[in-house]
């Protein structure tokens, strides 16, 4: 009966790493519908377009911005960065007819040098990933373990139980 209880706890408990361990990919590109009409703004027409920004970001998720709009803009839609995020290495996700391209944007060197060119502008379907930190990731790993351990005591716990 013990074990039965402790199988059922470490499947439980599996399934809640699991479910923590298992990272959001990236968003499929959908061709279709790509603009969106806003009307009219003080007089003048503008296009929006569907974006994504996923990772060390207050609020991730699809956003949909004037066709204009530049990388910083999107991130401080997003509520700006969170303490993880890495802003050496942000990855813009850009589908094409030709496939997949990666465009890397060091947001930390713009920060520092204020230079505009280093921020691009977002196109139709562009996927922003803001990654954490290697603390970030070190954290990650360090509760990972801290949860393995405890699975690992209470095994050892109801096997001693049980003898």
């Amino acid at each position: 009966m013990r074990k039965t209880i402790f199988i059922i706890f470490l499947l439980i408990l599996g399934l809640n790493l699991w479910a923590q361990i298992e990272s959001s990919g990236v968003p499929s590109y959908n061709p279709g519908a790509v603009y969106q009409y806003s009307g009219s703004l003080t007089g003048t027409e503008q296009l929006k377009i569907r974006t994504y920004i996923w990772g060390q970001v207050r609020n991730p998720g699809l956003y949909i911005v004037p066709d204009d709009t530049d990388l910083l803009t999107l991130i401080s839609s997003a509520g700006g960065p969170t303490e993880n995020a890495k802003l050496s290495k942000i990855r813009i996700i850009r589908s094409s007819a030709e496939g997949e391209k990666v465009i890397w944007v060091d947001m930390k060197e713009y920060l520092e040098t204020g230079q505009a060119e280093l921020i691009p502008i977002l196109k139709p379907g562009d996927t922003v990933i803001v990654s954490g930190s290697t603390y970030y990731a070190f954290t990650k790993a360090v509760n990972w373990l801290s949860q393995i351990a405890v699975m690992l005591s209470v095994y050892v716990a109801i096997s001693n139980i049980s003898n």
